[in-house]
């Protein structure tokens, strides 16, 4: 009898300890550490709203961006207010200040001298671990960090050196032709057409991802650019609200569509690389991103005495395969279809543009030689993507007690660059900044601000975007074909409404009068 007595004990003991383990820990995740970071912050000069149980200003932040995007806005009107309101807000009440998303504190840094050390010190601040959403979409050397970061960097930077982007241009030329020639159909026998370019510029991008990355057509590759674009709407959904650990095992009908895309995709990614290794084997140098992804893969093992755990899995490549689709055509079909409006808005520079293309290529073929003369479009170029950034943030997080500048940032926080904030700022761009003005660019980017690291598209330091220069080159190929064959305006129809969303995106469309010249 006393030995089930004190069996009884030791139990109930146990399942005590157990619960107010539990219990403590929420307290601590959700309440006790939180308050403890708000003090330290605000110590330091931080300001910020007081923390609110679980949600933070999430509550706040989806008010204020659901009543700024109620309506569209006039094209000339300033930007940040629009794009990221929240932010704006909080920055214009608190100049030095912090956001609560949920329990965690995320300091929002706009110094340029502060950017440098987050980007340059990539080791020391690293990305935020995505949730496990956010990986069945954003994967590969975007996520990695560490020694795991340095290799795969290693192998796939061979797939964007000059000579092997010099090779792609002509396969992009192909791509982009087809769109000239589909525009032209349709203002056959008319004097002018008015066509929605978004869903042709990211049909556009995805094809030249196809021919570039795969070797194959479009049309072989569809399926991954419909499933991807899937995805990222469901996603996206899932992001407006705070993600609970664990809810993605609950089978709801929008977690089974996210696993069965994600099945689906890699499925046919993996089919795209058995074919090209098969290729490989008869194919004495290849000018995809695949195989030279391979070749490098190959070439990295055999170095290490052919030690695979040196080189990429299956799996790994397949990661890099799913990267290189959806940073590829995602954030060049922004750019393409941000260029197009401003063009189609400021027709003086689209005059520019078209007369510069002409004098440089004339009748001649496209070649990356003379895409590197287009001074005038690439300063527009330079201009679009300081407007419209191909990402909304650059985000950081610290594992421990990190100096930054003169503040001391506790583990666990959260840092934000956000680039909308940075690239139209006044004090670093001057009055002009809410101006669309190519000609800030003319001296080259070092000499378009005030001050240094200050113009960051694709991010800066070791970690900056490795396919900058390759969405640079299908951009200008692009329009080294578009402005020849065609004058073009917006259209009446068109409502001017940049919709963040991973990328900044024309909430309505981007609808334009096309004349054939």
């Amino acid at each position: 009898m006393v030995e089930v007595i004190n069996t009884n004990i030791v139990i109930v003991t146990l399942v005590l300890v157990t619960l107010f383990s539990v219990v403590w820990k929420i307290l601590n995740d959700f309440w006790f550490r939180p308050k403890k970071l708000e003090k330290f912050l605000r110590s330091q000069g931080f300001k910020g709203n007081p923390y609110r149980l679980f949600y933070g200003d999430m509550k706040d932040m989806a008010a204020v961006v659901q009543q700024a995007h109620s309506k569209p806005i006039k094209h000339d009107e300033y930007l940040v207010p629009y794009i990221i309101p929240y932010h704006h807000q909080m920055i214009q009440k608190f100049e030095k200040c912090f956001i609560w998303y949920g329990p965690y504190p995320v300091l929002i840094i706009t110094d340029p001298k502060m950017i440098k050390d987050i980007t340059y010190k990539h080791t020391i601040f690293q990305r935020p671990t995505l949730s496990p959403l956010d990986r069945l979409l954003v994967t590969g050397l975007f996520i990695k960090e560490g020694d795991e970061w340095a290799k795969r960097r290693k192998i796939i930077n061979p797939a964007f050196t000059l000579e092997k982007l010099k090779n792609m241009v002509p396969s992009m030329y192909v791509s982009c032709r087809e769109l000239v020639d589909k525009w032209e159909t349709s203002i056959q026998g008319k004097e002018s057409c008015e066509i929605d370019v978004w869903p042709d510029f990211a049909n556009l991008t995805a094809d030249v991802i196809s021919r570039t990355a795969f070797g194959s057509r479009f049309e072989e590759g569809r399926r991954i650019f419909e499933l991807q674009r899937e995805l990222f709407f469901l996603i996206y959904q899932c992001s407006q609200t705070i993600y609970i650990k664990g809810s993605r095992f609950l089978p709801t009908k929008r977690n089974r569509r996210m696993k069965g895309i994600f099945r689906e995709s890699n499925a046919i990614m993996r089919d795209l690389i058995k074919k090209r290794e098969e290729r490989m084997k008869d194919e004495e140098n290849s000018e995809d991103l695949l195989g030279i992804l391979l070749e490098s893969n190959l070439k990295e093992i055999k170095e290490n005495g052919n030690k695979k755990s040196c080189g990429l899995t299956t799996d790994d490549v397949v990661e890099e395969c799913n990267l290189f689709y959806f940073a590829g055509q995602e954030t060049t079909s922004n750019l393409l279809v941000w260029t197009m409006i401003m063009l189609g808005i400021h027709r003086d520079w689209q005059e520019k543009a078209r007369e510069e293309v002409s004098q440089v290529f004339g009748n001649n073929e496209l070649e990356l030689e003379g895409l590197h003369r287009l001074k005038i479009v690439t300063m527009i170029l330079n201009e679009v993507l300081r407007i419209f950034p191909p990402a909304l943030n650059i985000g950081r997080s610290t594992h421990e007690t990190t100096k930054l500048g003169d503040i001391i940032v506790p583990p666990r926080t959260g840092i934000l660059v956000n680039l909308p904030l940075v690239h139209h700022d006044p004090q670093i761009w001057g009055d002009d900044v809410k101006e669309f003005n190519p000609e800030r660019f003319s001296q080259g980017v070092a000499k378009a601000t005030k001050k240094p690291n200050s113009y960051l598209p694709f991010s800066m330091g070791p970690r900056i975007c490795i396919g900058q220069n390759f969405a640079l080159n299908e951009a200008k190929v692009a329009f080294a074909l578009i402005l020849p064959s065609f004058s073009f305006e917006v259209s009446p129809s068109y409502e001017h409404a940049p919709f963040p969303r991973f990328t900044i995106q024309p909430r309505f469309g981007a609808k334009m009068i096309l004349r054939k010249l």
